[in-house]
């Protein structure tokens, strides 16, 4: 028997692999740099400052019924130059932080009341809807009769406003919360109010949040009105003067702060939510 040998293969050719250039996405034609996002959003803003200015500077626009900005920034400058601006802000915060304090405790025991209990739910909730649908600003002649001109009723009508706000998302944060998480609770051995503690406070603090931002523009919009009563000091009052005198650049001024410390408060509030939020993974966009 013979055995055929297959002839001797040579090794494969490898040869070097060719250099691999580095790849680049191809600029599209005609597009130059991307311009910041930040800068795109002003472009909005600066463009209506200087229409403003155009027809004020025109006389399309009379000093009368609008001032042009560089007479409202000018009027900005004398009034915190003399501290009339300062201190008028420091009168109106004091305002917004007390009715503030007082409204949020009110409201969120309430809600506490309501949310837990079918029988706190019976006794706080239907007063409280009935009371809600009250516009709360027409009750301040009544608040005028009961608690005078002063500072009383300028409180009383911003922690009513913040007062239902709470209320409502706290209230309905309590009753959202998943009976799921109730039932795993339980099964852990949480008793009413290790369930209350670890469970359902912690679920409704997502509406609270919301419902704290509702209750501070409606803070700021009560303070609009409660300073109307009668005020001798804060924002309201340079406004009231203002409009005395036709000086529009002045109430402008004033409207500006108002909008600040809103955007201001509102600022602290999310930065607040997302400290005590860190746990709840949410949508943050595309």
């Amino acid at each position: 028997m013979t055995v055929d040998h297959a002839p001797p293969t040579s090794p494969p050719d490898i040869s070097p692999l060719p250099d691999v250039e580095a790849l680049t996405p191809a600029r599209r034609p005609g597009r130059g740099p991307s311009v910041p996002r930040w800068l795109r959003r002003a472009v909005g803003p600066v463009l209506l400052l200087l229409l403003w200015q155009s027809c004020s500077a025109a006389g399309v626009l009379p000093a009368d019924v609008l001032a042009s900005p560089g007479t409202i920034a000018r009027a900005a400058g004398e009034l915190v130059g003399d501290g009339t601006l300062p201190t008028a802000m420091g009168v109106s915060l004091r305002r917004v932080a007390v009715g503030l304090l007082l409204g949020g405790v009110a409201g969120i025991a309430l809600a506490l009341v309501s949310g837990l209990s079918r029988l706190g739910e019976d006794l706080v909730d239907a007063p409280v809807q009935m009371l809600r649908t009250v516009p709360w600003v027409g009750l301040i002649p009544l608040f005028i009769i009961w608690l005078g001109i002063g500072e009383a009723p300028k409180v009383a009508l911003i922690a009513l406003g913040v007062a239902f706000h709470l209320y409502l998302n706290v209230y309905a944060g309590i009753r959202g919360v998943d009976a799921g998480l109730v039932e795993a609770g339980e099964s852990l051995g949480l008793g009413r109010w290790g369930l209350v503690r670890h469970v359902v406070l912690p679920g409704a603090l997502p509406g609270a949040m919301t419902g704290l931002r509702y209750s501070l523009a409606t803070a700021w919009l009560a303070l609009v009105f409660g300073e109307s009563i009668n005020a001798d000091a804060g924002i309201g009052f340079l406004m009231n003067q203002a409009r005395e005198f036709f000086r529009t650049d002045v109430i402008v001024v004033c409207l500006v702060v108002y909008a600040f410390l809103g955007l201001l408060a509102d600022a602290l509030v999310r930065t607040l939510e997302r400290l005590l939020l860190q746990w709840r993974p949410t949508f943050t966009g595309q």
